[in-house]
């Protein structure tokens, strides 16, 4: 499959090992920010290729991992509620949240509907004008922009019946917070390519300056990981540090111009709290004031849930990379897929999730 097969290549993937192994002189730690280039580099046995002296570090880059407890608990009472519909990406379904999860609320009567796009959930507000529509908003930069486009056309329709319940988070910020840590080991970053094909490229090179540590955007198959791996390496061999885009067959430096446009128009940044890692500044995505009437928070007020707080998931330690999942003491035995403490296990894009699928 052209742009598949040939970034699975065994031959190159070899050459570029060996070009590293050549390279590298002493310890360094890198960080892959996206959950989606920690499951490449475990899924395709990468960890264990390297050479000792490059420890990658999983990043906190899996937006379903990071939703905090609170916000997911919002969606669950709203879903119990006869008026409501809330419809979500799949992969919040078994998140838990401090009392239950989506899938627990599904089965207790909750109309939670699984879709692929909230243009889906915009239909199902026009099909059922009695009912509350609310769409549980989850992503990176990545799927701001059809939450925002699913935003404007319900106010064009003149749709009173459609909400957003935003939980979006942004990848420059957490980057920042990473590297303000004074106990953070970081020497260098793999950014995400996804994010960067719709945000472009301005917001990192600043980082890489200010910070003095190798930022390279990459893709997510095995060559572009250790491509990107290489790139870092030898920036760091050679004392230097600026942004580099691994990832140029998809990643132009301007990113969607257009799609920037329709995030901006609908969104605005302000402080979120990171489930597990606490609050980042300007790191959200939140509905501006003229589309208040869309923003499901607004809409149905703040909701008090009175809830004893999950202490033994230690996922925000794995997404600040203090520790690997393995080294959670019920990684794979009181957590598991099936009865996670953390959205870690759960997630598609969750490094605990990686390393229980591929590593057990």
């Amino acid at each position: 499959m052209k742009y598949l097969d040939e970034y699975r290549d065994s031959a190159l993937v070899n050459k570029l090992l060996r070009k590293i192994r050549s390279t590298v002189t002493r310890e360094w730690n890198i960080m892959e920010v996206c959950g989606g280039q920690t499951h490449g580099l475990v899924r395709h046995g990468i960890l264990d290729m390297l050479p000792p002296k490059i420890r990658m570090i999983h990043g906190p880059g899996c937006p379903v991992c990071v939703t905090p407890a609170e916000l997911i608990d919002t969606a669950i009472e709203l879903s119990l509620r006869s008026d409501v519909i809330l419809c979500s990406y799949g992969d919040m379904l078994r998140v838990p949240g401090n009392t239950i999860s989506l899938q627990q609320a599904r089965a207790k009567g909750g109309d939670i509907r699984i879709l692929y796009s909230p243009l889906e959930a915009v239909n199902i507000a026009r099909n059922n004008p009695g009912k509350e529509i609310v769409f549980f908003a989850v992503g990176f930069e990545t799927t701001a922009p059809a939450n925002a486009l699913s935003v404007l056309q319900a106010w064009q329709s003149g749709l009173k019946n459609y909400s957003v319940l935003s939980a979006h988070v942004l990848v420059p910020p957490a980057i920042e917070a990473i590297m303000s840590d004074p106990e953070t080991v970081i020497n260098g970053f793999l950014a995400a390519g996804h994010v960067c094909t719709v945000m472009g490229l301005g917001e990192y090179q600043p980082l890489a300056q200010r910070w003095k540590v190798p930022i390279v955007v990459t893709g997510f198959e095995p060559v572009d990981l250790l491509e990107g791996i290489l790139m870092v390496v030898t920036q760091l061999e050679k004392g230097e540090y600026h942004l580099e885009n691994q990832y140029r067959r998809v990643v132009g430096k301007d990113g969607n111009p257009k799609a920037i446009e329709l995030v901006n128009k609908v969104f605005e940044h302000r402080a979120r709290e990171w489930r597990g890692i606490g609050e980042i500044p300007v790191s959200g995505l939140f509905v501006r004031e003229k589309y208040k009437d869309y923003d499901a928070l607004r809409k149905f007020g703040e909701i008090n849930i009175q809830a004893e707080k999950q202490t033994e998931c230690r996922s925000g330690d794995v997404m600040k990379g203090k520790i690997k999942p393995p080294d959670c003491p019920h990684f794979g035995t009181k957590c598991t897929p099936e009865f996670p403490l953390g959205a870690p296990m759960v997630s598609s894009e969750g490094a605990c999730a990686a390393y229980y699928q591929y590593t057990q």
